[in-house]
């Protein structure tokens, strides 16, 4: 009777002892303490540590549930891939944390995906981690994220390490990622010579890729000599108007939403149907029009460029009065007119009255004076 007695008077003691601790818990975070010394100084308060000092330990996991793990707690790649834990410094990863971490995902997909963390992938490397260990190729998950990052600004052990990736890992061919090889900073950083060196290895073959190359390509690289050498080799603008994976848009789309004229005139010279209608890639049966989508204010990349580049569709053949696909507008002049486009009068011109016909009779006067043989000067 007289321990049940003892431990009652413990317990009350602890209750009231957790009210005041959470009590100088909230005062002491709106003066902006820590949560470990604010614990730590409330535990302070008790008398009996051997019942409080689990309380507290209690309280201290409650209040800093869901909060990142202290750097000093994390393994050598878990720190490396934390940016804020600091910047990588090199030669501080360790062999035997390689693959056992507590990562939500691969860490050469987790590296290779940001930028910021692209210094640590040599040394990955170096020290063990492999590509086939990753759910997703690296390099794909790259592109997946990055149309065209600054590989310019990588040191040329990463562009290296980045061309090794794509170089032997058969996943990485793929629509996004012959987008990101094929984009400007790619081909400044030589980083386009992967796609040589795929097309060599017989890694793009014209059938049962699963995505046109062509279609992959980013719009200023159709000129190309490569891009040249795809069509020698039977790959066509026709055959990359088809369906695929990968979160980067359709060649034709991104050579119209930057309003690259050279690019666009391409893909009209191959495929002059996509003035009027696009088929689609990612779903949709009925595909879309290229007048409509320019005429959306958020399309184009250059918002300045729209008269431009609608001027440019309908000298190419796109017609403002044929029936929208999907059927929501009667015709492109309509659906410009239920956005109230300041660009109506260029789709749908004021009609002008023709002049009058000359006479018949003015017309073969015109044309017997120009027949007859000019007379000799006097």
């Amino acid at each position: 009777m007289t321990r049940r007695l003892a431990s009652l008077r413990r317990l009350g003691r602890s209750l009231r002892w957790v009210r005041v601790s959470l009590g100088a818990a909230a005062l002491a975070t709106a003066a902006g303490c820590s949560t470990t010394s604010i614990v730590l100084s409330v535990a302070g308060i008790a008398t009996d540590t051997s019942v409080t000092w689990e309380i507290a330990k209690h309280i201290h996991a409650k209040m800093t549930e869901g909060d990142p793990v202290a750097c000093f707690r994390l393994n050598s790649v878990e720190r490396a891939l934390a940016t804020r834990c600091g910047s990588f410094s090199q030669g501080s990863l360790k062999v035997q944390d390689i693959g056992r971490n507590d990562l939500q995902s691969c860490e050469l997909t987790l590296a290779a995906r940001d930028p910021a963390l692209w210094p640590v992938l040599p040394e990955l490397l170096s020290k063990g981690a492999k590509p086939d260990r990753c759910s997703m190729a690296p390099l794909a998950a790259l592109a997946h994220a990055h149309a065209c990052p600054d590989f310019a600004g990588a040191s040329p052990q990463v562009r290296r390490t980045l061309a090794w990736l794509a170089e032997n890992d058969a996943r990485s061919v793929q629509h996004d990622v012959v987008r990101l090889l094929s984009c400007p900073s790619a081909r400044v950083a030589g980083l386009d010579r992967v796609l040589d060196t795929w097309l060599a290895a017989g890694a793009l073959p014209k059938e049962g890729l699963g995505f046109g190359v062509l279609g992959a390509l980013h719009p200023d690289h159709l000129q190309s000599p490569f891009a040249r050498k795809l069509e020698t080799l039977g790959h066509t603008a026709q055959a990359s108007l088809v369906r695929y994976q990968g979160e980067q848009p359709p060649g034709f789309e991104t050579a119209l939403r930057l309003s690259h004229f050279d690019a666009l005139q391409w893909w009209l010279n191959r495929a002059p149907q996509l003035a009027n209608r696009v088929p689609s890639t990612q779903g949709s049966d009925a595909g879309w029009s290229p007048l409509a989508r320019v005429l959306l204010p958020t399309f184009l990349a250059d918002p300045a460029k729209q008269r431009d580049t609608l001027e440019f569709l309908i000298a190419r053949g796109a017609d403002p009065w044929k029936p929208m696909p999907g059927g929501a507008h009667r015709s492109v002049v309509s659906y410009a007119r239920f956005l109230q486009s300041p660009h109506v009068a260029l789709l749908d011109p004021p009609w002008v009255e023709p002049a009058a016909a000359p006479p018949k009779r003015m017309v073969a006067q015109a044309a017997e004076a120009a027949a007859a043989p000019e007379l000799p000067a006097r």
